[in-house]
């Protein structure tokens, strides 16, 4: 077990949700299943890409927020686009600078490394660009940020 390790709070949807995560993101499994008494189950650890994570079924009183966010970097356009529209569908909300929320209210940050890259660009007058072309986006378009670094 990792030293630290994100515990997702869920209600009763702890399976679906899981299934749903390792689906999505190509390099993940599910580890580990521990059940209550009476057969329900109570925790999932499982990986997605190299992060750990632990589900818990542990009720209705919490819900995810805002206030935390997970960061996935991409590998270009195509990437972006599968985690995003994957990510939003069936009831995800789309946010800005690349922040969504999916259906089961998780956020997270779908960011491809030419932005990162963009952002520490050595031409810091184009990395300014950038940030003000990231700013007028929901998912990121790799082209524009490419293009605004450049001054087209």
């Amino acid at each position: 077990m990792p030293k630290i390790m994100p515990c997702l709070w869920i209600d009763d949807r702890i399976e679906e949700m899981v299934d749903f995560y390792v689906k999505t993101f190509k390099d993940a499994e599910i580890h580990k299943v521990d059940r209550y008494p009476d057969g329900r189950v109570l925790t999932i650890t499982f990986r997605l890409r190299d992060q750990e994570f632990m589900a818990l079924n542990g009720g209705p009183q919490f819900k995810f927020t805002e206030a935390v966010s997970f960061t996935v970097d991409c590998d270009g356009q195509e990437e972006v686009d599968y985690l995003w529209d994957t990510l939003v569908a069936d009831g995800g909300e789309e946010s800005q600078c690349a922040w969504l929320k999916d259906k089961y209210g998780l956020s997270w940050q779908i960011v491809p490394r030419q932005l990162t890259e963009a952002l520490a660009g050595s031409d810091r007058a184009g990395a300014g660009r950038a940030m003000q072309a990231m700013f007028q986006m929901k998912k990121i378009i790799v082209a524009d940020i490419e293009k605004a670094y450049a001054g087209n």
